[in-house]
């Protein structure tokens, strides 16, 4: 099957080259046994993905099982994988085959593998490397044969290296990994796939949908899409629904965006048309359009710095030392301190250990000097500067562990990912 021909079977819109890449590499692997691994944002289409896969295989005529492993309850998930005998536990009525028992000859798609418990994890890397399994409550080895494509949000190496998924078993799954763009990497797509949302929705509620401006098609191409296809589809629900026979323009389509753009920190800025110089030389609406835009910008990367300074140093530096900085940075980590000291008298004596300081921390005092030679330098750093070396800073205090970090930074792991991508950190 080639590419046009699977993109029409399976309704996948677009002509980007991201795009075309996935659907290349899925055809090439489909008709295998090869155990996939999907790797992409929420919304992305990881398990229309998956289905397309199985129906394109040699198992398309045996049963594809989907199993949710975040939603599935720790305490029963390992009995919904494998089944379990009847009287092996508390509820336990009768006998009940499981997902892997109910997909043999066919294929059994594992979405947000990352959330699988630890106990889980080793009894499913048995059944990938043998197809053996116990029912829970039984001691007889079964079998099955099944294909298996896993998907997750997550970064499964990150979770690797915090101990919360097993390495042997990552190897397994990641033979063959397919990483699915969100849509904010594939713009020109976004309208192709709208109006496929609009004709369906427009069929389905017999409603007429009148179009969108130029600017409002401008606006679906920038705006950044944190749910993808999921969130596009949901607009173009809301759009055909609730604004019926009436045509959409920037400031109707702007109620139905709940995330940000790739342009601009603040929420649903509009997309600026091409600007066109003055003759005068004079600032036109457009251009201080521009510039309160960059304005908004600057304001939350100081802010977002600030705090990511202050959370950072306080967890760090002892107050011995604090007093080596730059007064205006040391007024920064007092604020902090002064906000986290809601505390009871009798908390004191918990609470005087984190600031503590012992001349044998030689570790700690090499991190106060770098912290001094870098603010007392004689020359003030640029914003980016000093962003990178708290980066840098926080990832060696706590040996790599990005989640740490963040915490540490007080931002977000995600922000921290876009960061160390932004400055080239490994």
């Amino acid at each position: 099957m080639d590419r046009e021909a699977f993109q029409e079977r399976f309704g996948l819109i677009g002509d980007s080259a991201a795009l075309k890449q996935v659907i290349d590499k899925v055809i090439q692997v489909a008709d295998t046994d090869i155990t996939i691994l999907l790797q992409g944002e929420s919304g992305v289409g990881k398990d229309v993905t998956a289905k397309a896969i199985h129906n394109v295989s040699h198992r398309k005529h045996n049963e594809l099982v989907i199993v949710n492993c975040g939603a599935i309850p720790e305490g029963i998930i390992e009995s919904e994988l494998f089944g379990h005998e009847k009287g092996s536990f508390t509820g336990a009525h009768e006998t009940r085959e499981g997902y892997f028992e109910k997909a043999n000859g066919g294929t059994i798609f594992l979405d947000e593998i990352g959330d699988m418990p630890a106990n889980v994890q080793v009894k499913l890397l048995r059944v990938l490397e043998t197809g053996e399994y116990f029912r829970v409550g039984s001691s007889k080895v079964r079998t099955t044969d099944v294909r298996v494509i896993a998907a997750t949000n997550k970064d499964l190496w990150e979770l690797v290296q915090e101990d919360s998924f097993r390495e042997d078993l990552y190897y397994r799954l990641d033979t063959v990994k397919v990483k699915l763009p969100p849509l904010r990497e594939r713009p020109d797509d976004i309208i192709p796939i709208f109006r496929k949302f609009v004709t369906e929705f427009s069929a389905e509620y017999d409603s007429v949908f009148k179009g969108f401006s130029d600017d409002a098609k401008e606006l679906l191409q920038s705006y950044r899409w944190p749910g993808n296809v999921r969130e596009l589809r949901n607009v173009a629900e809301q759009l055909v629904v609730l604004e019926k026979s009436q045509f959409v323009d920037t400031e109707k389509l702007k109620k139905y965006l709940k995330g940000r753009q790739h342009t601009g920190e603040a929420d649903n800025l509009p997309v600026l048309a091409e600007q066109k110089s003055s003759s005068n030389g004079a600032f036109g609406d457009d251009d201080q359009q521009l510039i309160y835009r960059a304005l908004v910008g600057l304001r939350n990367d100081i802010g977002d710095l600030k705090e990511m300074l202050a959370n950072f140093l306080y967890s760090t530096i002892s107050q011995k030392n604090i007093k080596a900085l730059p007064q205006n940075i040391q007024d920064e980590v007092n604020e902090t301190e002064m906000s986290s000291m809601d505390i009871d008298v009798g908390d004191a004596d918990e609470n005087i250990g984190v600031q503590s300081y012992t001349e044998a921390d030689i570790s700690k005092e090499t991190e106060e000097n770098e912290f001094s030679s870098f603010f007392n330098s004689g020359d003030i750093p640029s914003i980016e500067k000093t962003e990178q070396f708290l980066i840098e800073q926080a990832l060696n205090k706590y040996e790599g562990n990005r989640r740490k970090a963040s915490e540490a930074l007080g931002i977000s792991e995600r922000t921290l990912y876009r960061k160390l991508d932004q400055y080239g950190l490994q």
